[in-house]
């Protein structure tokens, strides 16, 4: 895999060129013109081009920097998907309730930080003694020391030069976060938390693992304090109202037994692959992954083989929700849940346990690679 990034250099002042102009004196002529009509004398205004009406922006509206011990960031609706930055922190906790389009975060120090769905990259600079919470479609460290990271990341996320990072499946909730992850285009249902590649290995080595399954987000990133201006904000680290699902991930599954369950484009789709994580969660079972992607009619054919026929119209109404759930039992569980809650809506179901690991692993390999992954 090819390397992103570049090497950041420290901002040098460039040194002025030193030589002289040359100076080249034109000789002009002005003709008077008596031929203006009456009535013409006076002079047009100039112009208004769109970029002269927009509203002017103030880059310190979008940056904290040089800050030490303070609770600060961004109410929702003040970036609404600009670029945002946070430099040369210390002991802050940091609070960004919007979305953005990219953020950097470069030379901070023990803080505790929680960005908003960010619709392209967050690269975190020269950074150590970092507790996070980030949802975003690339993630990117260089650099960095001890940080533990709650992330919902829609591709791979990629750490160079970095060590002592941790990281756990995104738990969070607060009232504008699902408009937020809309608006970033980012869908709560393709999430590679726990996919990291390392791009400086060192042999013998591990610079990244992943955090107890019973870490609690709100132990490493507290709410803010009461006397702070988010103390209107709602917030909720509880698993059961966090936008994103929890997953298992990269993590040992307790059972070799899996299912493919999955929900075809309709008007309540998303909702319907929660009520399902609920119904499966009750029984005991575990979620491990999830996938939002599109598909063509070969891809159906492909993936669910001898059921693709009675598929490949559904494929045309929009992207599909793919689970996969584990545990001893789970495929007779979801095909009754099938039959007993979904009955009205168009699904997969793996059709036993002898076949689900080839349906779990067709699916999951062809969303994989639809999404360069």
């Amino acid at each position: 895999m090819g390397c992103f990034f570049s090497k950041k250099s420290k901002r040098k002042s460039s040194e002025k060129d030193e030589r002289t102009p040359t100076t080249t004196t034109v000789e002009t002529t002005t003709t008077t013109n008596s031929s203006v009509p009456l009535g013409n004398n006076s002079e047009e205004p100039p112009k208004q081009y769109s970029w002269d009406k927009r509203e002017k922006v103030d880059p310190k509206d979008y940056m904290l920097s040089g800050l030490k011990d303070v609770t600060v960031g961004r109410h929702p609706g003040k970036l609404n998907g600009q670029q945002f930055v946070i430099q040369d922190c210390e002991n802050c906790n940091i609070f960004v309730f919007d979305h953005a389009a990219t953020i950097t975060i470069d030379d901070c120090v023990n803080c505790r930080i929680v960005l908003g769905p960010i619709k392209g990259s967050v690269f975190f600079r020269d950074c150590k003694d970092i507790k996070c919470v980030v949802a975003c479609q690339q993630f990117r460290t260089r650099d960095c020391k001890k940080m533990e990271v709650f992330l919902c990341c829609a591709t791979q996320p990629i750490i160079e030069s970095s060590t002592g990072m941790k990281f756990g499946c995104f738990q969070y909730f607060y009232p504008d976060l699902a408009f937020h992850f809309k608006d970033a285009g980012l869908s709560i249902f393709n999430n590679n938390w726990s996919n990291i590649h390392d791009f400086t290995p060192v042999s013998g080595e591990n610079n990244w693992s992943l955090l107890p399954e019973s870490s609690k987000v709100l132990d490493f990133v507290p709410v803010p304090d009461p006397e702070s201006e988010f103390k209107s904000v709602r917030i909720s680290g509880d698993p059961e109202r966090s936008i994103v699902p929890l997953t298992k991930g990269g993590r040992r599954k307790d059972s070799d037994e899996s299912c493919l369950f999955v929900f075809f484009a309709g008007e309540y789709t998303t909702a319907n692959a929660r009520k399902l994580i609920d119904e499966v969660a009750a029984k005991g079972f575990v979620l491990v992954q999830t996938k939002e992607v599109s598909m063509r009619p070969e891809d159906v054919k492909r993936v669910f083989q001898n059921s693709a026929d009675e598929l490949v119209d559904w494929i045309t109404k929009g992207p599909v929700i793919a689970l996969e759930l584990s545990g001893g039992g789970v495929v007779d569980a979801c095909r009754s849940i099938a039959d007993q809650v979904f009955s009205g809506t168009k699904v997969f179901v793996s059709e036993n346990k002898n076949s689900s690991s080839r349906d779990v692993d067709n699916f999951f390999n062809f969303a994989d690679m639809q999404m360069g992954l």
